[in-house]
């Protein structure tokens, strides 16, 4: 029998923050009327982020009142100076609800995607550096207290979202109306300016969707044109374990080459997709059951041990991607129980690692400050006919372990108490093992 040794002396560094999410909780802190809510249990996976892009497109968060620049500053010819310029207060509400949560806001500069025939708030601004003399009040009023507004200390700033996302010559823009170079441009202006106002905040982006030849051509004009780089954000949907953390390494060897090696690698939307067109709706199946639950389990195991600083789930919006909370209900899904379960490693002091490997099966484990382990073990595989795996946890020391199982049937259960970590496991399943 396969067996995952640990080596409890050797520690690799604090859990880093994997479970945050693009979309806070559902809670209108003011609703009467049609009222739920998932701020019980979005509080209790202590997510310590929330993206807010593409809040826009839902009423929970506030809607076409919120979040977009277009959004909070409607007429762009108005006065960048004056506050009667600005609606702030769908954004503010939907910030406070995410810190009643104990989450602190992502705060995504720029616009929602748009699918629709007509595009508006995609189309480049007009005037780059009136933009981005619109975010600088923007953070003053969340940071500084213009505005009425507040002193929250929202340290993350991202500039835009995926203007690689369709190719210049496409007829259908959805994020970015303008050329590559047009870009570069506008995240020059917008990047210069907002860290010269605040150095000691993260400004960073772009967001990349897909485009590895696009990332090296940005990072190399950023370097030509003396930008800093705090962060470097970018996404991925996959089925495929492998193919997420091969891009992080891609990615992170272009910070390097061009400079940026110490900017945070940010991957801040991702989920299971095995297809867009004809596999789409068995990806969204899969997404709101086990198989979606083991697929963030096997992410969140691997990007611990790779160059990601930072995962953001895709998403916890009211949206076909939410595989953690019900669209009708708001109740937790299969997806929910491996993000409350990480928030638990924000206790733990350090990971530890087990020698060898075995296929398909991916592990998290920590030490607390007294010794105890706490580890997460998912057996993903896009092979929903993969049979069960049979192996052994071997923690070097005698101990007894709750077992908690998540499987298509069970929802974070317990399923034993033992002192005999001999596993048998189904593919697409996961374990919580806490030692007592």
């Amino acid at each position: 029998m396969q067996t995952l040794k640990f080596d409890t002396s050797k520690e690799y560094g604090a859990p880093k923050v994997l479970n945050a999410t693009n979309g806070g909780p559902w809670h209108n802190r003011h609703a009467k009327h049609q009222y739920r809510s998932n701020f019980t249990e979005y509080k209790a996976a202590r997510i310590p982020y929330s993206r807010n892009h593409d809040s826009a497109a839902e009423m929970i968060y506030g809607g076409p009142y919120s979040h977009d620049i277009t959004c909070i500053f409607p007429d762009f010819d108005a006065d960048p100076n004056d506050s009667a310029s600005y609606d702030f207060a769908c954004t503010d509400e939907s910030i406070l609800a995410c810190l009643d949560a104990k989450t602190e806001t992502f705060f995504r500069l720029g616009q929602t995607i748009e699918h629709q025939i007509k595009k508006h708030g995609t189309i480049p601004p007009k005037d780059f550096k009136k933009w981005a003399i619109i975010c600088e009040h923007i953070i003053r009023h969340y940071n500084e207290g213009w505005a009425d507004g507040f002193e929250l200390g929202i340290e993350y700033w991202e500039i835009w979202n995926e203007p690689d996302l369709d190719d210049d010559d496409s007829p259908d823009k959805r994020t970015w109306g303008g050329t590559m170079l047009q870009f570069f441009d506008f995240y020059e202006v917008a990047a210069k300016h907002l860290k010269k106002c605040f150095p000691h905040l993260k400004i960073g982006g772009p967001s990349l969707a897909n485009k590895l030849k696009w990332a090296d051509a940005f990072l190399s004009e950023m370097q030509k044109r003396n930008v800093e780089l705090d962060f470097f954000s970018w996404h991925i949907y996959s089925s495929t374990i492998p193919k997420i953390t091969q891009k992080a390494e891609m990615i992170k060897s272009l910070l390097v080459k061009y400079g940026y090696g110490d900017a945070e690698s940010i991957l801040n939307e991702w989920n299971y997709v095995k297809g867009w067109t004809d596999e789409f709706v068995y990806s969204l199946e899969a997404i709101h059951g086990s198989k979606g639950a083991s697929f963030i389990a096997a992410c969140m195991c691997e990007a611990q041990k790779s160059s990601i600083d930072m995962l953001m789930y895709y998403d916890t919006r009211q949206s076909v991607f939410n595989g953690v909370f019900d669209f009708y209900t708001a109740k937790p899904l299969k997806g929910y129980y491996p993000m409350y379960w990480y928030g638990m490693f924000y206790d733990m002091k350090s990971e530890i690692r087990a020698e060898g490997e075995i296929e398909d099966i991916y592990y998290l484990s920590a030490v607390d400050k007294n010794g105890k382990t706490l580890t997460m073990i998912t057996y993903y595989s896009d092979d929903d006919t993969a049979p069960n795996k049979n192996f052994a946890l071997d923690f070097g020391k005698n101990g007894e372990y709750e077992i908690y199982i998540l499987d298509e049937e069970r929802s974070s259960e317990l399923l034993k108490v033992t002192d005999n970590l001999i596993l048998d496991m189904s593919v697409n399943s996961c374990v919580l093992i806490k030692e007592k």
